[in-house]
């Protein structure tokens, strides 16, 4: 039988393979700005957590308010590159497809902004799978690694948080997803990621069809 009512998924890196053009966009536009860093580096740093957060952490290494074309420049970079380039992870659809199947529910819980969503989702293909259950850290006073927005998700939804199964890819959602007392799926398709998924309380897969073994 069964011990899950709900599957929760992160977005970035879990549902769309959108990370490694973000912090690509965002090395190459930090570098300019004299902020010496690479796409690596801020996928390990910024993984998972909210867009004001990780401005906040590039402000800092700035040493002030970033020059006001910095935050237009960077964003049309980026949607163009989403248009141009973005893809849904591999693995995904044929998972979502066989959720249905089985009647299982699921809804989307991200640090991104709903509009961001709106577009990436849309661009992959996948918004169909989660109209009107999409959730984001604009909804709620502290993102990921607080646990609120999974609880936000879990009760609107109508499902206990033990009832719950997360999907996540990143840390700071590993560890918002057991402070609200969920079990989580790390979906690691970065080898050197996986030990500190599991660390923090993950069931490790590489696999995203993986993932039905642990509903």
């Amino acid at each position: 039988m069964s011990s899950t009512d709900l599957i929760i998924f992160d977005c970035d890196g879990v549902l769309v393979d959108s990370e490694s053009i973000v912090c690509r966009i965002l090395a190459e536009e930090m570098n300019k700005l004299g902020i010496s860093t690479t796409a690596e580096e801020l996928d390990e740093q910024f993984s998972g957590r909210p867009a004001k957060d990780c401005l906040l952490e590039i402000e800092k290494r700035y040493g002030g308010p970033l020059p006001d074309h910095y935050f237009g420049n960077t964003e049309r970079l980026i949607r163009e590159a989403f248009h141009a380039e973005l893809q849904p992870v591999a693995g995904i659809e044929g998972l979502l497809d066989q959720l249905q199947k089985v009647g299982m529910r699921s809804c989307v819980a991200s640090s991104g902004s709903h509009q961001k969503m709106q577009l990436t989702l849309n661009k992959t293909g996948l918004y169909e799978y989660f109209d009107g259950r999409i959730f984001s850290a604009e909804d709620v006073s502290r993102g990921k690694p607080w646990p609120e927005l999974f609880l936000h998700a879990a009760d609107t939804m109508g499902v206990a948080p033990e009832r719950c199964l997360v999907v996540e890819d990143s840390i700071s959602g590993v560890q918002a997803a057991v402070a609200a007392g969920m079990r989580v799926v790390g979906y690691s398709g970065h080898p050197v990621r996986a030990p500190q998924l599991e660390h923090h309380g993950a069931r490790v897969v590489s696999d995203l069809m993986a993932v039905l073994n642990f509903i």
